[in-house]
């Protein structure tokens, strides 16, 4: 079984681009803290910079591993005989739920932090955020891919279908686009969205630790980890290390995870939200 057409996923990812750029435009969620043009060009470098990472060591390895995995029988999908499209949705299923685990890992494991962290140091959160992985963080996150692929061993259909939704889902979250909210309530109890993933963005520890999931929201419904009842007038974007535009350039960045920051660990860096803030279940304006 063939994976997808090589030139659809990145298609999807620069049509969804385009369309979250402009809506979020039109219908902003947060108030900006920088000025947009400067804001998505520095983003764009940074996942300009991991796309040649990424296309280097994970695009040569990825379909010949899963393949092989198939071909050996290896992985928990060839423990049992599924129907064509059941076997689809659970690949897809798994790779998802396996992602929120290496999410929850790259905040709990501080060298993993380190990499993770220059995603956060954002100090505005839009569509372009959505790029903005360190090539350290893709780098790694290559082998994790590869144990992925290994122990579950999707289809190469079920692989492309879920790196594609997966793009586009991580565009539209990332997005800073106001939906009305009687939609996005309905939204986050399948789909991450812009209002869940912003709480997430938080510099406060207990919104930063909370609300891991990718695509489907439903891994967090099912580990507790859910936290929606903020409004987003009260979420801060960022980390309470890097607060100033001057820590945030691009060559500031890219260059952090290799410094010592100690104060990214400790009490600075770990701000918890004083107790009276909401802790409702529902996703607040």
């Amino acid at each position: 079984m063939s994976g997808l057409p090589g030139w659809l996923t990145p298609f999807a990812i620069a049509l969804a681009f385009g369309l979250m750029l402009a809506l979020e435009t039109a219908r902003p969620l947060r108030r900006r803290v920088e000025a947009a043009g400067r804001h998505v060009l520095r983003n764009l470098g940074v996942g300009a910079i991991s796309l040649g990472v990424l296309t280097l060591l994970q695009t040569p390895m990825l379909l010949p591993l899963t393949e092989w995995a198939r071909r050996e029988r290896l992985g928990v999908l060839n423990l049992v005989s599924l129907p064509p499209g059941m076997e689809l949705a659970f690949g897809i299923l798994l790779l998802d739920y396996t992602l929120w685990h290496w999410h929850r890992i790259n905040h709990v494991w501080p060298f993993l932090w380190r990499f993770h962290l220059v995603h956060h140091v954002d100090l505005d959160l839009d569509a372009s955020t959505a790029l903005r992985f360190h090539f350290g963080e893709m780098a790694l996150s290559v082998a994790y891919r590869a144990l992925q692929v290994v122990v579950i061993a999707p289809s190469p259909l079920a692989l492309g279908l879920w790196q594609l939704l997966l793009a586009v889902s991580i565009l539209f979250h990332h997005s800073n686009l106001r939906l009305p909210l009687w939609l996005e309530r309905a939204l986050v109890r399948v789909v991450v969205t812009p209002r869940m993933h912003g709480i997430h963005h938080s510099v406060y520890l207990g919104e930063m630790n909370a609300n891991w999931s990718s695509l489907l929201s439903i891994w967090d419904h099912l580990h507790r980890t859910l936290v929606l009842g903020v409004p987003q007038r009260d979420v801060t974007i960022g980390v309470p290390t890097c607060h100033q535009r001057s820590q945030v350039t691009l060559g500031r960045i890219l260059l952090r995870p290799f410094e010592r920051h100690p104060e990214d660990y400790g009490p600075a860096g770990r701000v918890t939200r004083a107790p009276e803030a909401a802790t409702s279940s529902e996703l607040m304006a």
